[in-house]
């Protein structure tokens, strides 16, 4: 049986705006000014903590790792319970693979709280109960980890697996983890990376091209040709 592992920040929800802004503040607190979308958007696919260790490096900023996670996650988390949507044909895609009784998981870059807030504020929680955060593993998007504990926890070989993903570091993960993905980029100039050329499946329009129904329809062709 196919198992499909899901993005969430960029794939599953529109929590990208969430995670700029509460960057943002937390660089702001400690006198970076002028952090901008476009810088924000070179992250996007990348775990906070490995986010944040480049741009304290990068801003010299004299403050533990830890403690920037800690007051990003805090301002991400007010955000995250009250503002941030699923998207219509991914949810969609979701009630219909748990109607049909298809494991599911999501793998995120994430903290734990910051998923759990955010399935729950959606309403997604009951649907996907298999989660898994970049904290609860060795190593972050583009290396493959994250997917692989989902697969551990579904009790699904690799090759069995599906990724639905957003971000090119993803798409690399899915890829070195053995496991087919769909792409459905968040930011449409991404679109021609080499690494969505291994997905098996792209919307190059990203959400605005995607339907549950053409996922659906390449999934079970994909289930048929594993057997």
């Amino acid at each position: 049986m196919i198992s499909v592992i899901f993005d969430l920040d960029g794939t599953l929800v529109d929590s990208e705006p969430n995670y700029y802004e509460s960057g943002r503040r937390t660089l702001a607190r400690h006198g970076v000014e002028g952090f901008g979308w476009e810088e924000h958007a070179a992250f996007i696919g990348i775990g906070t903590r490995e986010t944040l260790e480049i741009l304290r490096e990068r801003y010299g900023l004299p403050v533990p790792v830890d403690r920037l996670l800690a007051e990003q996650n805090a301002a991400y988390l007010e955000l995250a319970r009250t503002a941030t949507e699923a998207y219509p044909e991914m949810r969609k895609f979701v009630e219909r693979l748990h109607a049909e009784g298809v494991p599911m998981a999501v793998a995120s870059g994430s903290s734990r709280e910051a998923i759990d807030a955010v399935l729950a504020g959606t309403g997604l929680a009951p649907l996907l109960p298999v989660v898994v955060s970049a904290e609860e593993v060795g190593r972050g998007k583009p290396e493959p980890d994250v997917f692989l504990e989902a697969a551990r926890r579904l009790g699904a070989a690799p090759g069995d697996c599906v990724v639905m993903e957003d971000a090119a570091p993803g798409a690399r993960a899915a890829h070195a983890a053995g496991m087919a993905c769909v792409a459905v980029p968040y930011v449409a100039g991404t679109a021609g990376d080499p690494a969505f050329a291994t997905a098996g499946l792209l919307f190059p329009g990203g959400q605005a091209e995607f339907t549950a129904e053409a996922a659906y329809a390449w999934l079970r062709e994909r289930a048929a040709e594993r057997g």
